[in-house]
């Protein structure tokens, strides 16, 4: 890894991005950019700037919303928010972040859990997860490399996106038609 390693953020807020956030439509399956390996991005880039500044927008008028990835709101491209605090599953928990071009380095103690998606609304299944991870990404805007470990939680939120820059929905994860079940409670 290049850049200057953190076992966290290293102070980084969205509103380092320097712009306000608009609030995106969210896409939902079968939109073929959900099922699309999205690109790395340079994260100094103006557009990737706004799109962070948009993920993070739209991710706090969303209830119950943990993390969105650029596919979700339309965009093929390895970027994502994440903020799980407040959530009551969440021990670590890092704020409100964005990373680009994210890759797991290191996961460990596989679990199983209940998922969902504003883009299967309708949905919710049993995906097994680490629940222990390091992810090495890019911050938008700085373009600094970080390191972040977490567990938990935010470990299964973090995963869940990183899927979705890859063109993967959690259905896709799921351990089988056994383990999809009909979403009882909207948000």
């Amino acid at each position: 890894m290049t850049g200057q390693e953190y076992a966290g953020l290293g102070g980084w807020t969205p509103e380092k991005l320097g712009v306000a956030g608009e609030v995106r439509q969210v896409v939902a399956a079968p939109e073929p950019v959900l099922s699309r390996p999205g690109p790395d991005v340079d994260p100094t880039s103006a557009e990737v700037v706004r799109l962070a500044a948009d993920l993070v927008a739209t991710m706090r008028v969303s209830p119950g919303c943990v993390g969105l990835a650029a596919p979700q709101v339309g965009v093929s491209a390895q970027v994502f928010a994440v903020d799980v605090t407040g959530h009551p599953k969440a021990v670590t928990v890092h704020g409100t972040f964005v990373l680009c071009n994210a890759r797991v380095v290191e996961a460990s103690r596989w679990k199983a859990g209940r998922e969902g998606c504003m883009s299967v609304p309708d949905l919710t299944g049993d995906v097994k997860r680490a629940s222990r991870l390091v992810v090495e990404g890019m911050l938008p805007g700085s373009g600094e490399s970080v390191r972040l470990v977490t567990d938990g939680f935010e470990a299964r939120a973090l995963q869940h996106e990183i899927d979705h820059c890859a063109g993967l929905l959690f259905l896709d994860q799921v351990a089988g038609a056994h383990a999809v079940y009909q979403r009882k409670v909207y948000l």
